[in-house]
């Protein structure tokens, strides 16, 4: 599936071992496998596994030990790009990607909880991917007054890394609720599900450093492949 990440390789690679440790895929203290053979799972250089090796050693989530390999070290409340993306794989983890289906600016709909200071919203309509998988149908609706115009050509594949970057906007928290909604009827068809399945839905209302609502999204989850995970620790 095409997806736009801009992303530089390492970043993207530490973000899914970031996401692997999370799910349990690696566990406290385990030796990760060798530079080599971790590198060509990963379709990638060791030098370009080292670097993001860097990144996870700077996060405390991993001990490298000259000579003997490079060990993990479990944390809570990890600084990573995707922390609000609380879909993942059945079998844990997953680099999240994102395939623009369309972006426009309208006026918000009468059944969105109540954010922002503008009668209009951009509605960003996405199919979401976890390592490649098509999973989620990603429906963001973001405050019109946080920018003058969007267009595709504005929108990278990590968005609140671009509105921090672009917007000067930091989504600080997010609340979900979760519940059971039919497919839409904008599915592409790389989204498995047919039109009217029911599916796991999460509708996240997020907030900006003033405390002010300033998005809402909607996601339907296809949890014959991935599922919805919030963990507390």
């Amino acid at each position: 599936m095409a997806a736009q990440n801009s992303l530089p390789l390492y970043v993207q690679i530490a973000e899914l071992l970031i996401r692997d440790i999370a799910a349990g895929r690696y566990l406290d203290g385990e030796r990760l496998p060798p530079e080599r053979e971790l590198a060509d799972s990963l379709f990638t250089t060791v030098t370009t596994l080292r670097k993001a090796l860097v990144m996870l050693e700077e996060k405390a989530l991993l001990k490298r030990i000259q000579g003997s390999g490079n060990y993990v070290q479990t944390q809570s409340d990890v600084e990573s790009v995707y922390a609000f993306f609380r879909v993942e794989l059945l079998g844990g983890g997953g680099l999240p990607t994102a395939r623009l289906l369309s972006v426009s600016k309208q006026p918000k709909p009468v059944d969105l909880p109540e954010f922002g200071a503008s009668d209009e919203g951009y509605r960003i309509r996405r199919l979401r991917a976890l390592s490649g998988v098509p999973c989620v149908l990603e429906e963001i609706w973001l405050d019109a007054s946080y920018a003058p115009n969007l267009s595709e050509e504005d929108l990278p594949d990590s968005l609140y890394l671009f509105y921090r970057e672009a917007l000067g906007l930091w989504i600080t928290r997010a609340e979900d609720r979760v519940s059971v909604a039919a497919c839409p009827d904008w599915s592409p068809i790389e989204f498995a599900p047919k039109l009217g399945t029911p599916l796991a839905y999460a509708e996240r209302i997020s907030w900006a450093q003033d405390g002010a609502r300033a998005e809402v999204s909607r996601n339907w989850i296809d949890t014959e492949k991935a599922r919805y995970v919030a963990r507390i620790k």
